[in-house]
């Protein structure tokens, strides 16, 4: 089956509005087996409209439209998609009847111009919305089937869900279930990826395993995708496979799915009842902003960021009398750190750039606690925005490591031999 996402809208065509539907539904249809052929965005012109619906009648078997459902003047969804159909405008007394009960459950009189949204397409399939005033409707132009949908995400994402996809498996006339497993990493690129896992695909019974890449810097997305008409069958045929790449793929894989990184870290020290301070130069606090955005951080006691190390040196001594100097190593900072925090673990990240090119920075991380640290030094090539995007992934990832006993240094892609 063909299948093509038209969404439509100025704000979406001139970027005032980043539309998270498509990907949305491009990622949902994936996930059921559907493949999505071509992607339009159109502008709320008549014109424009009515060539994407015919256009898109002669090439797919199925189109899921986005947006411009509303009451006011340049929602022109309806309008078009009736002409393009050959069809009259009628109204749908029985949706009218929807719209105006949801204004008086919300207190509210509804504007005459609200009336425009139970005007439909003659022959047209009415899609149901419970929680908003423009219903969907399904309608054939030529011979593509055209599923029509509210721009609001919270509406879109229920109607897709409880509509569009069970329409879809009926027209395909079977049930082929897809998962897609996500692995994050750091530190490997996408080509030295490919080549760990150049096998992978031959690895499956019957080839029907997809291995694909989404390089999104400082992370690399290794996704499986794999379908069958047996839930149960999927799963044995996935895990081998699973396990495969895990194998290849090694310590450089910091989260899975819809894990974090930073999430990973937060639930190690939650396990081992940890307590963490951090100390950031030339990062400008970036590892303990990526923390503390867990919704669970209870395992930090506390965090310091300064420009330079000096400066560093002179917030601790201030805030915690401990005296220390300005020449210490970042070492000697991990344990005047734990003791004056009173934590269990200390991570001192010190990032500093090459004055003369800007071009590339010296990193050094020290983790550890009163008794042993643990130190990583590196070169990361590249401008001042970049090296310190790699600084923080690296020092999250050292700390990750530390918390799950694997070695805290391996050398990555990214870094300067």
């Amino acid at each position: 089956m063909k299948i093509e996402i038209l969404c439509t809208g100025d704000e979406i065509l001139t970027g005032k509005t980043v539309n998270t539907n498509y990907s949305h539904l491009a990622q949902r249809l994936t996930e059921h087996g559907f493949q999505t052929y071509w992607g339009t965005t159109v502008g709320d012109d008549s014109g424009s409209l009515l060539t994407a619906f015919r256009q898109a009648s002669e090439r797919a078997d199925a189109v899921i439209v986005n947006g411009g459902l509303g009451p006011t003047v340049d929602d022109l969804t309806q309008v078009i998609a009736a002409q393009a159909a050959n069809q009259p405008l009628e109204l749908n007394h029985y949706w009218l009847g929807e719209i105006e009960s949801w204004y008086h459950k919300n207190g509210r009189v509804m504007p005459t111009n609200n009336q425009k949204q139970a005007m439909l397409p003659a022959g047209s399939e009415l899609i149901d919305n419970p929680i908003g005033t423009a219903c969907g409707f399904a309608l054939n132009i030529n011979s593509a089937r055209f599923f029509f949908t509210p721009g609001v995400p919270r509406e879109f994402k229920l109607m897709v869900e409880d509509e569009i996809l069970p329409r879809l498996q009926a027209m395909r006339g079977n049930t082929i279930y897809t998962q897609v497993k996500r692995f994050h990493s750091f530190g490997i690129g996408e080509s030295r990826a490919d080549r760990l896992l150049a096998d992978i695909e031959k690895m499956a019974p019957q080839r029907d395993v997809k291995l694909g890449f989404q390089s999104h810097f400082p992370q690399l997305e290794t996704k499986l995708t794999i379908s069958d008409t047996n839930q149960d069958t999927l799963k044995k045929k996935l895990e081998p496979l699973t396990n495969a790449v895990r194998e290849k793929l090694g310590n450089f894989v910091v989260a899975e799915d819809n894990e974090t990184l930073e999430g990973v870290i937060i639930q190690a020290l939650a396990k081992s009842n940890a307590l963490l301070a951090i100390a950031e130069t030339g990062t400008a606090g970036g590892v303990l902003s990526r923390l503390l955005g867990c919704s669970s951080n209870n395992n930090i006691t506390r965090g310091y960021a300064a420009t330079n190390y000096d400066e560093l040196c002179a917030m601790l001594d201030a805030s915690n009398n401990t005296g220390i100097a300005t020449n210490q190593p970042v070492v000697e900072t991990v344990h005047q750190l734990c003791e004056s925090a009173q934590c269990s673990i200390g991570l001192m990240v010190h990032l500093e750039h090459n004055q003369k090119s800007n071009e590339s920075a010296n990193i050094s991380i020290a983790i550890g606690n009163k008794t042993g640290v643990h130190m990583r030094e590196g070169t990361l090539p590249g401008r001042v925005g970049w090296t310190k995007t790699a600084a923080i992934e690296l020092a999250l990832d050292c700390l990750r490591r530390y918390l799950l006993n694997l070695p805290v240094y391996e050398r990555i892609d990214f870094e300067q031999h």
